[in-house]
């Protein structure tokens, strides 16, 4: 991966939760993954086959079967401070790539971010926290091909206990992680954390660029 994403921070605008203030925190609040899609205790063990990764090609569109995504991918550069830019709060359907790290399906750990809702509503990873072990991730690329990802574990972290390392660390196989707001969450500062959504590539399917490049 390349390292200038090591240090990624997710930034606050993203998890501002302006529809949980609006509409009552306890009757809307997103779905958070159990503790029994987190990773098994003791050393990380890659158990699950992983398909060999594939040359880097540009991220036209996610889909999420298991919780109705399936929206396109921009690209995501740093912001001022250093931390990763997000993608425009007003469109809910629209996922962010760091485009300056690995490209999904590639080797190495790609880095998707999107809201988990703005003030209209739910946005694109609103339900992530419900997706469990085994659930699929499907990325379709620029170079016709589409990336099948498998999740490995799902987890919340707090702000302040945020794993860099971890999360953005670099890999000797292809690997995702998808990121949205959550954790605890505040009427007067928002989500305190964040979920993070671990995969790794397990197959391609060819010949579905033309139809993603659709919004």
């Amino acid at each position: 991966m390349n390292t200038r994403a090591k240090g990624l921070g997710v930034v606050l605008a993203m998890c501002a939760g302006l529809w949980l203030v609006q509409n009552g925190a306890r009757d809307v609040t997103p779905p958070m993954p159990s503790a029994a899609e987190a990773f098994a205790a003791g050393p990380d063990q890659h158990t699950d086959a992983a398909a060999d990764p594939l040359p880097a090609s540009t991220p036209l569109r996610l889909r999420i079967p298991e919780i109705d995504v399936d929206a396109p991918v921009r690209g995501l550069g740093l912001a001022r401070g250093g931390s990763l830019e997000v993608p425009p709060a007003a469109d809910r359907n629209l996922a962010g790539w760091y485009e300056d790290g690995t490209a999904p399906g590639a080797k190495g750990t790609a880095i998707v971010a999107g809201h988990v809702d703005n003030a209209d509503g739910p946005s694109v990873f609103y339900d992530l926290g419900a997706l469990k072990k085994g659930h699929r991730i499907e990325i379709t690329r620029e170079d016709g091909r589409t990336a099948v990802f498998t999740i490995d574990a799902i987890e919340v972290y707090e702000a302040h206990a945020f794993p860099d390392e971890k999360v953005y660390g670099p890999s000797d196989r292809a690997e995702l992680r998808v990121i949205t707001c959550g954790g605890g969450f505040s009427e007067k500062t928002g989500y305190q954390g964040n979920v993070v959504a671990y995969a790794h590539l397990i197959g391609v399917r060819q010949g579905e660029a033309g139809h993603d490049r659709k919004s």
